[in-house]
């Protein structure tokens, strides 16, 4: 077994699940964060992408974070008189973030972050087991 190449692809998955949650945890701030005024576009979910590509080094296929997309699904609308993005039905735009959504979206992310972890302390296990018996 090749142990570069174990902790390359752990790595990687380390690097891009920890930017999918900094990506997640912005959209959970801005859940019911209202716009200033009526004519300004509220916060946009945002929403991570990954890429691959091939190590040349260690021949591994890496994961990496790609660019971050908005979502184009439609703003909620909540009706607020006072507020002074509201209009003139007293209607204020919402971003079009789902708290469950996220919520999901972290916990997933942050399973996928544990197994990768988890794969580096087996590895690294391996690794002084295998200098052991070397002795």
């Amino acid at each position: 077994m090749d142990f570069d190449k174990t902790l390359s692809i752990a790595a990687s998955g380390l690097k891009a699940q920890s930017g999918r949650m900094r990506v997640i945890a912005e959209n959970i701030a801005n859940a019911d964060s209202a716009p200033k005024s009526a004519a300004a576009e509220p916060y946009r979910r945002k929403i991570p992408t990954f890429t691959s590509h091939l190590d040349r080094d260690t021949g591994a296929s890496l994961v990496e974070a790609g660019r971050v997309r908005r979502d184009a699904a439609p703003f909620r609308t909540k009706y607020d008189p006072g507020n002074p993005a509201a209009n003139e039905r007293g209607e204020v735009r919402m971003p079009n973030v789902n708290a469950l959504i996220e919520n999901m979206d972290m916990r997933e992310a942050q399973r996928s972050y544990e197994a990768n972890l988890n794969m580096v302390t087996a590895t690294r296990r391996m690794i002084s087991r295998t200098l052991e018996i070397l002795k």
